[in-house]
Parts: C-alpha cells; sequence; structure tokens
C-alpha cells in the first residue's frame, strides 16, 4: 500500500513537471526586422572600431582623466542608476523565488468562550505549531514568463547605467575641451587687449608729434573698447562652464576644475574605424537596453495571455494541535489541498489587458528599430563631421599663420609711411579672428572625436585599474 502511495505521488509529480514545462504564448511575438546594411558607413568596412579602445586611451589628458574618474565616483545621477540595477536585482530574485513552494511556520494559542443558551458556559482552548507548504503549478508559464520579465527588466537597467556612464564620459571631455577653448580664447583677447593699448599708446604719440591726424587716435581707442567688451562675457562663459562640470563631478559650484591648455598646432588622426554593424548592436549599451526592454515587453505579454487560463495551487500543512501542551506532541496533523482558480467572467478584462500587452510588445519592438537606425545616423554623422572640422582645422591654421604674416608687414608699412592706421586696424582684425577662429576649430575636432567615440559605444567598459 505505501509503495502504491509512493509511486502515485511520483507520478503525480512528473505530471505536474510535465504539464509545468508547457508555455503559451510563445508565437505571439515578431522579431524586430533590422535589415542591417553590410557596412555602418558606405566606404568603411573596418573590423576595429575606435569604442573598442578604452576611454582612458582616447582621452590621453591627464588632467582630463582624473575629472571623468572623479565625476564616474561621485555623479548622483550614475549613483541613482546604480541604486535602480540594484532595486531590480532584487525584484528579480522575488520573480525567482515565485516559482518555488513557499515554507511557512506558525506558533499559535487561542481560547474560546462559548456560552450558548440552554448549555452551560465552556472554554475551548487551542494550542498549535504547523508548518505549511505551498506551491502553485505553473502550467501555462505564467510564472516563468514573468520571471522572464524581472529578468529583462533588470538586464535593462544594468544597459541604463552602462549608457549613463557612456554619455557621462561624453559629456564630461565636451565641457573639459569647451572650458579648454574658452580658456584660450580669454588669452587671444587679452593679448589682444594689450595690443591694442600699445596701438593707442602709439596712436597718441604719433598724433602729438604731428604725424597722424587725431583719427586715428580715437580709431584705436574704438578698437580698445571693442576688444575689452569681450573679456567679461568670455569670465561669465567660463565660470558657468565650471560649474557645469563641477555638478558632472557631485561637487558644488565652489570646486576648482583644473586643465590645461589647448595646442593649436596639434592634430587627430585622418581617419578613425567605425567596425561592423553587428558590433554596434553589441557595442552601445542604449540599444542593449531597448532590445532588454522589447524581451520585458514581450515577456510581459506572455504573462498577460498566461493570465486568461486556470491556475492551480496546492498546500499541504502538518503539525501539532491539542488543548493543552501536555498532549501536544501526540496529536499530531497534516492535510494536503489542492485548489484550481479559473477566470468565468471579468467583463473582458483579461482579453483587453492581452491587448494592451500585444500593443504594448508592438510599441517597443518599433522603438528599437528606430533606435538602431538613429544609431545608424549618429555613426554617420559623427564621421562626416570629423572629417570636415579637421579639413576646416587644417584651412584655419594656414588662415592663422598667413594672417599673422599680414599683421606684421602691415605695421612695418604703417611705421614707414606707406599705408594708412585703417589698413593695420584692418590687418589687426582679421588676425584676431583668425586665432579665434583657429581656437574653435581646433575645440571642434576633439569635439567631433568624442561624438563619433560616443556614437559608436565607447565609453563604458571595464572600469580603470591603477
Amino acid at each position: 500500500m505505501k509503495r502504491n502511495n509512493l509511486l502515485r505521488g511520483i507520478l503525480l509529480f512528473g505530471l505536474a513537471v510535465l504539464c509545468a514545462s508547457c508555455m503559451v504564448g510563445r508565437r505571439q511575438m515578431k522579431s524586430p526586422e533590422l535589415n542591417l546594411p553590410d557596412e555602418i558607413v558606405p566606404g568603411k568596412g573596418d573590423s576595429l572600431a575606435l569604442a573598442d579602445m578604452a576611454w582612458w586611451n582616447v582621452y590621453t589628458d591627464s588632467t582630463l582623466t582624473a575629472l571623468i574618474e572623479r565625476t564616474l565616483a561621485y555623479n548622483k545621477d550614475l549613483l541613482m542608476a546604480s541604486a535602480r540595477v540594484r532595486r531590480m536585482q532584487a525584484l528579480k530574485r522575488i520573480a525567482r523565488a515565485d516559482q518555488l513552494p513557499s515554507l511557512t511556520g506558525a506558533l499559535y494559542a487561542d481560547t474560546e468562550h462559548n456560552d450558548y443558551k440552554g448549555t452551560p458556559a465552556t472554554d475551548d482552548p487551542e494550542i498549535g505549531a504547523k508548518v505549511q507548504l505551498s506551491w502553485e503549478l505553473d502550467l501555462w508559464g505564467n510564472l516563468r514568463w514573468a520571471n522572464r520579465q524581472a529578468l529583462a527588466e533588470y538586464l535593462a537597467t544594468v544597459e541604463a547605467q552602462r549608457a549613463m556612464q557612456m554619455t557621462l564620459v561624453a559629456e564630461v571631455a565636451t565641457a573639459y575641451y569647451e572650458l579648454v577653448a574658452l580658456d584660450q580664447e580669454l588669452a587671444i583677447v587679452r593679448r589682444t587687449l594689450a595690443t591694442r593699448k600699445e596701438g593707442v599708446r602709439q596712436a597718441r604719440l604719433r598724433f602729438e608729434g604731428g604725424l597722424t591726424s587725431e583719427t586715428a587716435l580715437q580709431q584705436a581707442k574704438v578698437e580698445l573698447a571693442s576688444t575689452a567688451t569681450l573679456i567679461p562675457g568670455l569670465e561669465s562663459q567660463i565660470a558657468l562652464k565650471e560649474h557645469q562640470i563641477a555638478l558632472l563631478a557631485g561637487e558644488y559650484p565652489t570646486m576648482r576644475v583644473e586643465r590645461e591648455t589647448m595646442g593649436l598646432q596639434s592634430r587627430l588622426p585622418a581617419e578613425q574605424p567605425v567596425g561592423l554593424p553587428s558590433e554596434l548592436l553589441r557595442r552601445r549599451p542604449d540599444l542593449r537596453q531597448s532590445e532588454q526592454e522589447l524581451r520585458a515587453a514581450e515577456a510581459a505579454l506572455g504573462v498577460a495571455y498566461a493570465d486568461r487560463f486556470p491556475r492551480i495551487t496546492f498546500n499541504l500543512v502538518g503539525g501539532w494541535e491539542n488543548d493543552d501542551f501536555a498532549g501536544l506532541f501526540s496529536s499530531p496533523f497534516s492535510y494536503l489541498r489542492g485548489g484550481l482558480t479559473s477566470p468565468l467572467f471579468s467583463f473582458g478584462q483579461k482579453k483587453a489587458r492581452h491587448h494592451a500587452a500585444v500593443a504594448a510588445c508592438e510599441e517597443a519592438r518599433l522603438s528599437y528599430e528606430q533606435k538602431v537606425l538613429a544609431a545608424f545616423r549618429e555613426v554617420n554623422d559623427a564621421v562626416v563631421a570629423y572629417r570636415n572640422v579637421r579639413a576646416a582645422a587644417s584651412l584655419k591654421r594656414d588662415l592663422q599663420q598667413a594672417a599673422q604674416k599680414y599683421v606684421e608687414l602691415a605695421q612695418l608699412q604703417y611705421f614707414n609711411g606707406v599705408i594708412n592706421y585703417l589698413d593695420v586696424l584692418d590687418a589687426q582684425r582679421k588676425y584676431f579672428d583668425a586665432q579665434i577662429g583657429l581656437s574653435n576649430a581646433v575645440r571642434d575636432e576633439y569635439l567631433a572625436l568624442v561624438n563619433l567615440y560616443k556614437a559608436l559605444g565607447g565609453g563604458w567598459g571595464v572600469e580603470r585599474s591603477e
């Protein structure tokens, strides 16, 4: 008899496991239609990519790398993203535990006083200890779908954290290069201001000596005042940029931002490798996040579909129960209970939830496809921008050298009386504009490198180890 009961139990358990292996809703999802091109950028079939390099090897300025490390350690948004990952990890564990039986225990004691009409009053005490094993048979896969949804949502937050790190590295590098360029521009303005002051002094001497009219002196004063008005605006921009960097680094605006000077003659490589299309999908964490969000939506659709079918639960309870402590452990009890819960009529709620999940899944799929298209556009835009700003920087260097030669010749001819002072001012203005233009071109060159590195998915890899 005992052997037969054991065999029935084993058969029942095997049947339950076999039924639990069924997951409805598998064929409802439509796969993303990417149709990836053979090359990210036409004519560039690189096997490697700039983004394969760690960010500290791309941004070789030691002051910048220290600033990025500080930002990654203390940025509040990144720390919040890390906390969000830990929260989703805990929720994932909860969803996984829902698939397993739960075991609870209880100790209880109570007394019931009964005083019914026609009978003497009585007290009915009860003391007990019991253990309950509960398990929901995952017949249609609703618990497994829920587990897959929790896993995908957790992985999406992991990728979101990586995407935020990628963005922060780019934001810090961008702000740093803009700040260094502003410093360079302010230095150019101050040098020009000193030149303008010297020009006013010489114009005054020549006017007082009767060599020129007062017009030349006033023109020199106008240029001096015009140059001086640029300084407050630049100092304000520098202060605001420092405040931006301090916020990124999780500091108050009083933080002192260390930086190096910009080398106007430095040159970046003419071309940067962009890699393969499949590698772009693998490398960019924002695309991987969108893919996990699609998987979460697919799992939510599976949950909604499975929720329309009956649920089976088992409860095994055992323990001891008596009316006094003396006979407690000599009064064991146990029972097994099974339950079937099935939706009968809910005014279309479950069907509507399923339709909503289908629409959400379709929305997530289209969102993923759109982000893939946008990523390819970003890389192509960044490649074009990088190529063109390098060409522009080269031309601006030639312009700056020509303007410098022009102003030297103009000053020499003015002192020899060949040309008037207006020609000197014109040469100085052109030289000033050429210097500012070159400074901005070098800045744009570095910013284009930052944008290309980010577009390719660089900047979120393994942490730097000293």
